[in-house]
């Protein structure tokens, strides 16, 4: 039996195993060393929630054509565990660990004949989840996911031939397209981004493209005392910039680029600092791609909410739209100065539409986004009373689930269209 070892590991090292048992009285094909040792991958989706591994590929293809009468939800069985990647102190908490039997809910071939093991999920499902929230940094982070696979039941090949496989040895890489579809980056201040550049027919033409701008929630920030600055965690806790790269929002944007920058810390302790680092990367993008200069936007939630109104001010000129999300102008903490005084906000040029949810009880909506949104001038403003997606009720925090699936609409126009229209004076 190999040794377990951590994705982490795994990824400086190009090895890393999680055990298979073979079966009594099941003869393996033992001339192909295929049937002792498969390779499998974990394969993600970001739901509203965050990212969740939904599903395992199991690279049995160059076994043979597998007789998919022989597979059933018994076949293999899944444990799962998933631990911090860097140390949490004695009086610090993380949520989001597991060490657990994950439920296999269905078994099929792929096209290319490996065999894909479906995985319980759920929004609010424990066991499954891909990041970790510490509650004294307030932050996000990978977990370190091991998955250990037994096989239960035989598997048979078209052929006839049973096979039993004795190892299962975990791919280093964490599958997930949407995740996968933007590029990772560096600027030249050193801070990391990640880019989603248009595909298609959108890639093929010759006009300028649109550039959407993604400012993440203070739980996506680095965490640089602890050197961890992953360049993930800002597509994988929402679908706040992976909304946008969606078919639906291609094509009402014509095609647009996603850029999605990962703070340092959080927007907040230091915007002033942080907006012209932004803007380079801004800058950087435009002078890459064929980026219309006048149909960028920036949109951000909570700490990102915040900061995409403080871009408004520092850069009058630059932005198309905005839409901040139940996002900070009091000050933090409280009982000092404003983190964006009125006076800035009655300034905003930048057309914008502010989200947010009356039962949010991190932000309060009213002596920020309602506030802020009697300031902007023309701004629009959308008050949910609760977020529900799906039948499913999230904190009233997280009112950018609404923006990510373009719920926002006021006298019959959605947010998304809203934005596409506007273009920069």
């Amino acid at each position: 039996m190999a040794t377990p070892i951590t994705r982490r590991t795994i990824l400086a090292l190009s090895t890393g195993a999680a055990a298979g048992l073979s079966l009594p009285g099941v003869a393996a094909y033992a001339d192909d060393h295929a049937t002792t040792r498969v390779r499998f991958t974990l394969n993600a989706q970001v739901l509203d929630g965050g990212e969740q591994v939904t599903s395992i590929t199991l690279n049995t293809a160059r076994i043979g054509p597998i007789d998919p009468a022989s597979l059933t939800t018994a076949t293999f069985t899944v444990h799962a565990k998933a631990t911090s990647p860097i140390p949490i102190a004695d009086d610090d908490a993380i949520f989001g660990e597991y060490d657990l039997d994950r439920t296999v809910t269905a078994v099929r071939l792929d096209h290319r004949g490996n065999i894909v093991l479906g995985l319980s999920h759920a929004e609010g499902q424990t066991g499954g989840g891909t990041l970790g929230y510490i509650e004294g940094k307030s932050r996000n982070v990978m977990l370190d996911l091991v998955y250990t696979i037994t096989q239960r039941a035989p598997i048979v090949l078209c052929d006839h031939r049973p096979i039993t496989i004795r190892e299962f040895v975990q791919d280093h890489r964490l599958s997930d397209p949407e995740v996968d579809a933007f590029s990772s980056h560096v600027s030249g201040s050193g801070m990391k981004y990640r880019l989603y550049s248009p595909t298609g027919s959108h890639a093929s033409r010759r006009s300028k493209r649109p550039l959407i701008v993604w400012l993440h929630g203070g739980g996506e920030g680095a965490s640089l005392p602890d050197n961890y600055y992953d360049n993930e965690t800002t597509l994988r806790a929402n679908r706040g910039a992976l909304g946008f790269a969606t078919p639906q929002a291609q094509r009402i944007f014509d095609g647009a680029y996603v850029l999605a920058p990962q703070s340092t810390s959080a927007w907040m302790q230091d915007g002033p600092r942080f907006a012209p680092l932004i803007r380079e990367i801004i800058g950087d993008v435009t002078r890459r791609n064929r980026i219309d200069h006048d149909r960028i936007y920036v949109v951000g939630c909570s700490n990102g909410g915040y900061m995409s109104m403080k871009m408004t001010t520092v850069y009058p000129n630059l932005f198309a739209a905005a839409v901040p999300i139940c996002g900070v102008v009091t000050s933090s903490p409280p009982g000092g100065a404003p983190l964006i005084p009125d006076s800035e906000l009655a300034r905003i040029s930048t057309p914008s539409w502010l989200v947010t949810s009356r039962d949010d009880t991190t932000v309060d909506p009213q002596a920020n986004t309602a506030h802020a949104h009697d300031l902007i001038p023309g701004s629009l403003m959308t008050l949910y009373d609760h977020v529900i997606w799906n039948g499913h009720r999230f904190a009233g925090h997280w009112s950018w689930i609404y923006v990510a699936r373009n719920d926002p609409s006021i006298n019959g126009t959605r947010v998304w269209q809203w934005m596409a229209a506007q273009h920069r004076h």
